[in-house]
């Protein structure tokens, strides 16, 4: 199916008065247009519950797609009592919610890695120097496969995907390391070495001193087949453009604005309200 506009929009974290105000802006229409997120669908925003009752609905009609973010596994892991929930989350409602099995169900199907087009892959956080985008694939395939397979199977993986301190990757990786390794790849990565060892505590722009060794993933040279567009560093402001990457998170949830960026000609459309910077 061909559509008439593709927009691939950043992390929203609940801030479902800011993306009604954007699809307004966009003059979106689900019978002819596409929109594809970047994951944290939920989290700090003023309302989670109805944010991920439009994502599903429009993703239903195939008039969206989103890949998973750390909140959203995050939210997963509270629903099957693997994690609790954390003060500044806004999720409550969506657990005391009729439809939260439901909602929850659906959202533990949704994939780490997308194609919008020809020439982009969508993933929440990025991809490391030491993939391919081919292997970053079969990669995330694998714990898509966990993530989504019974209930007794997401029961035992969940408590292994959080650690303070990153998991080394080495050709040996394997069981649950390896899948928490993968996670925090794809979900929570900023700053990583050459070979691709993370470091989990720097949050800040570009412009504040790093540690040593360590370097923003898409800075380390690495030959790209696509552009990899990507989110969940809300620091960046949607700044970066590089040849072979794009940021997304404009920081809605911080007080600044949702970030549409339009795959036909890559112009990026900012919506006008934004949520409440959480206190």
């Amino acid at each position: 199916m061909s559509f008439r506009h593709q927009y691939v929009i950043g992390d929203l974290q609940g801030c479902h008065a800011a993306f009604l105000q954007l699809l307004k802006k966009l003059d979106f229409d689900p019978k002819q247009d596409k929109l594809w997120f970047a994951g944290d669908l939920v989290a700090r925003g003023e309302d989670s519950l109805s944010t991920l009752r439009h994502i599903k609905t429009l993703c239903e009609q195939g008039a969206a797609a989103t890949v998973l973010g750390n909140h959203d596994i995050n939210l997963i892991a509270v629903w099957r009592s693997a994690a609790k929930l954390k003060k500044k989350d806004k999720t409550a409602p969506i657990f005391e919610a009729d439809d939260c099995d439901e909602l929850l169900g659906w959202l533990r199907h949704q994939p780490l890695l997308l194609y919008p087009d020809e020439h982009t892959v969508l993933v929440h956080a990025g991809i490391p120097p030491h993939w391919t985008i081919a292997v970053a694939e079969g990669y995330a395939k694998q714990l898509e496969a966990q993530l989504k397979g019974s209930l007794e199977q997401l029961d035992r993986l969940l408590p292994h995907l959080y650690s303070k301190v990153a998991d080394d990757w080495h050709t040996g990786i394997h069981g649950f390391t390896k899948m928490r390794a993968i996670t925090n790849y794809f979900t929570r990565m900023r700053l990583c070495t050459e070979d691709g060892t993370l470091e989990f505590s720097f949050t800040a722009s570009l412009d504040e001193s790093m540690p040593e060794g360590y370097a923003p993933w898409f800075n380390w040279q690495v030959t790209r087949t696509r552009k990899i567009l990507f989110g969940h560093w809300a620091a960046l402001q949607g700044e970066v453009d590089l040849p072979h990457a794009r940021a997304l998170d404009g920081g809605c949830v911080w007080g600044n604005a949702l970030l549409a960026y339009r795959l036909q000609d890559a112009q990026m459309i900012r919506s006008s309200a934004q949520c409440p910077a959480p206190q």
